[in-house]
């Protein structure tokens, strides 16, 4: 029986936007979650601003009116189907990439797909209130692990299984670099205790977010500097969601498309990771950090768009970088 039939490129095109759809969620949920968690006493519309910064949401969350508030950023991203960067408007385009799926992934994905899909459409702002936000973040994360788990034990390990993989990866890392790169510049001024505890928190908050506050305990000293969370969050090679892991992935699964089924479409992404590893790996992190955190972390960003372009544009129907 052969197992190495063709993939047609609508396929492929569906499950890379699935899968990065669904990671943006989960990331989403984890950002509003720790936000309203770790608010900085009389800074609160501040931390709130910082998940439109995320997005570049500042004109469409403007366009809205209402004025920054808690209330209304959760609104914006936890109920606003229109706002093309809220969880209900990505869930939705996961869904409809997950119905042209259908002749391939399993019946379990599917289903477990349409109950999340409807349990977000019966959203109201009681669910966003309060001690309810959280309850209601664990449980949209819960959703896409719940996703993420029968996908890794029921989706056939063919093409589309490393064009999904590829997608979510890309996705994390862009993600990672985001919060990353936000919460580096909400540090509290003020005097050296005082700004010392500002770090504790913030830093605690970004590695809460990205569900690496554990793990960063266990290789970390008593004591941490921003740099160490950095380069946890950049280089570490055995937590899952830092940029360096993603990268190791996206590398694997091109060189199976590439070994394995002969696509010789890689080879321009295959040469972006090494140039963002390179990026990555050649200078110490205090440099980063002294040189300008941002414009490192921006430099990713624009690479990752770039290499989910040197994928898309071999492999698509049609691929439209503004859907990066």
């Amino acid at each position: 029986m052969s197992r190495d039939m063709p993939l047609l490129a609508r396929y492929a095109e569906g499950l890379f936007w699935m899968a990065r759809y669904l990671e943006r969620i989960e990331n989403l949920a984890r950002l509003v979650d720790v936000t309203q968690n770790f608010e900085s006493p009389g800074r609160e519309a501040e931390s709130w601003l910082a998940m439109i910064r995320i997005n570049a949401d500042e004109e469409g969350f403007a366009e809205r009116g209402g004025g920054l508030s808690a209330e209304n950023v959760k609104r914006f991203y936890l109920l606003d189907r229109s706002n093309p960067t809220s969880i209900p408007s990505a869930l939705e385009s996961a869904r409809t990439n997950a119905r042209t799926l259908r002749p391939l992934i399993s019946t379990e994905m599917w289903m477990q797909m349409n109950v999340f899909h409807r349990d977000m459409l019966s959203l109201t702002e009681a669910d966003v209130a309060g001690d309810q936000l959280s309850r209601l973040c664990g449980k949209i994360k819960e959703g896409v692990q719940a996703h993420t788990g029968i996908t890794e034990g029921t989706f056939f390990r063919d093409q589309g299984w490393e064009f999904y993989q590829l997608g979510r990866l890309i996705e994390r890392a862009d993600q990672t670099t985001r919060l990353l790169d936000i919460r580096y510049h909400l540090l509290v001024p003020g005097g050296k205790e005082e700004r010392k505890q500002a770090e504790a928190t913030q830093w605690g908050g970004v590695l809460r977010a990205l569900a690496g506050y554990h793990a960063f305990r266990r290789v970390a000293g008593a004591t941490f500097t921003p740099v160490d969370v950095v380069a946890f969050l950049l280089r570490d090679t055995s937590f899952p969601r830092s940029v360096a892991v993603c990268l190791e992935g996206i590398e694997w699964h091109l060189s199976r498309l590439r070994s394995r089924y002969g696509l010789r479409g890689t080879v321009a992404g295959l040469e972006r990771v090494e140039e963002l590893r390179a990026g990555l790996l050649g200078r110490s992190v205090d440099k980063i950090v002294n040189d300008g955190l941002h414009i490192f972390l921006d430099g990713v960003q624009r690479d990752l768009i770039l290499l989910a372009a040197e994928i898309g544009t071999p492999f698509f129907r049609d691929w439209r970088p503004a859907a990066a």
